[in-house]
């Protein structure tokens, strides 16, 4: 696969090189903002609930609020049908644009929103309606972010960017966590419940302007222009959504069960470890949460590299290292959870390490399953059904086993998990090298 500056004539290596980096750093940035817009919600939710609920009962308006959260993974697949079709028939740059400028739109109506006080139960609907957007921009977002990556790297670096889809990701949720320390330190609880809150919505839409005038200053991968040129000359009419599901059958399956064993170990060992430990262990939330944050910045930092191996000795091998990893790692993790930090920061660091051979080949691999014509649009809409039947689940299953006593038995649930991951990672063809037109 060659940029256009690749087969020009006068295009010489070093512009080459500069345009890649150019488009790796448009597709990490807006999807950074992406993902800091998404997880700013969750962040301060606590503090602004009564914002736009009846006052007299917080719990009440709370849970309201978390519901409405959740409501923005189902719409998910949708923006990844929808947005990831238009991705597909106009181009990876306009799509990029139009997710980011979505996203960000919606963060900045939310922050700006009158209170419940002011506009009674429009309060509320506003935020559902500002919500969904949200989760319908980030439904496109990851399939065609991690397209426009993958095709922006030469053959024998596509997992090494692809893997900056999950660097920008583990950025924005520390950016999102740090905003949140910071306002919630500098100011007073009063300041804090009145307006503080609406400064982080602000500031992380203001990422978004950003995000917008990089991803307009980047060309169109030249993948994307050698399929539209194809479905013209095939006289191909139908959407990439239907082309997908009739032609492609086998690839959405198997992109659906890729993320299966990641979509439970990565919710399970890194999003909601810290919240698990605090509750079965009593350690203190804040402990279990530092050491999540420095287990991320190893991950960030180590996830390129991850990419590289997965560059030089292939996928299967790298993702079966990740599944057969956690076979083995699983029930001696959750047993060795006692409440101190540094067995926690252990477990912690180990997990994220095993989930490197996942996130640094997830966008490479399923990228290399379809052609350019129905790729944003095959990647994004298994991944998003995925994500909502394994990776929202996982939170609530755990909390369900320890209020009924068998959280011990977690770790059959993760090595399940991992075995059915491990299957279909050594049964599954080899795509590192494969063509991408």
């Amino acid at each position: 696969m060659a940029d256009r500056s690749e087969s020009s004539p006068e295009g010489s290596a070093t512009a080459i090189g500069v345009d890649r980096r150019r488009k790796i750093i448009a597709g990490s940035v807006g999807n950074m903002v992406e993902f800091l817009d998404w997880c700013i919600f969750a962040t301060f939710s606590s503090i602004f609930a009564h914002q736009f609920f009846p006052a007299g009962n917080d719990a009440a308006a709370l849970l309201s609020t978390l519901a409405i959260f959740a409501v923005g993974f189902t719409i998910r697949p949708v923006g990844a049908a929808v947005l990831g079709s238009y991705a597909d028939k106009h181009g990876r740059k306009k799509s990029l644009v139009l997710t980011v400028a979505l996203m960000s739109g919606a963060t900045l109506v939310i922050g700006l929103a009158p209170s419940y006080s002011k506009i009674g139960f429009l309060a509320p609907v506003i935020l559902v309606v500002a919500r969904l957007v949200q989760g319908f921009a980030a439904g496109g977002e990851f399939g065609i972010a991690s397209a426009f990556l993958v095709e922006s790297a030469s053959p024998r670096r596509r997992a090494f960017a692809g893997s900056f889809q999950q660097v920008s990701v583990g950025a924005g949720l520390l950016i999102a966590s740090a905003l949140g320390a910071v306002l919630t330190s500098a100011l007073s609880k009063d300041a804090l419940d009145s307006w503080g809150w609406r400064l982080g919505f602000v500031v992380a839409s203001g990422f978004g302007v950003v995000a917008l005038w990089v991803r307009r200053s980047v060309d169109e991968n030249d993948s994307f222009h050698r399929g539209e040129e194809r479905r013209g000359n095939s006289g191909e009419r139908r959407s990439a959504f239907v082309q997908m599901v009739r032609d492609h059958p086998g690839s959405i399956l198997r992109v659906f069960s890729i993320n299966i064993a990641g979509m439970v170990l990565y919710n399970i060992f890194v999003t909601y470890l810290p919240t698990y430990a605090h509750v079965t262990t009593g350690m203190s939330l804040s402990s279990a949460l530092t050491a999540n944050t420095i287990g991320m910045l190893l991950f960030i930092v180590l996830l390129p590299f991850a990419g590289l191996a997965s560059d030089r000795f292939g996928r299967r091998a790298t993702m079966a290292l990740f599944a057969g990893g956690f076979v083995v790692f699983s029930w001696p993790a959750l047993k060795l959870l006692d409440g101190g930090f540094w067995s926690y920061l252990v477990i912690q660091i180990v997990a994220l390490i095993l989930m490197l051979g996942y996130s640094a080949n997830l966008a490479a691999i399923m990228a290399e399953q379809f052609p350019p014509e129905v790729r944003a649009t095959g990647i994004g809409m298994p991944y998003s059904i995925c994500v909502a039947l394994f990776g929202g689940t996982a939170p609530y299953l755990m909390t369900w086993m320890y209020e009924k006593g068998i959280s011990d038995w977690l770790w059959v649930y993760c090595t399940a998990a991992a075995v059915f991951g491990l299957v279909v990672y050594l049964t599954m063809p080899e795509t590192r090298g494969k063509p991408l037109d």
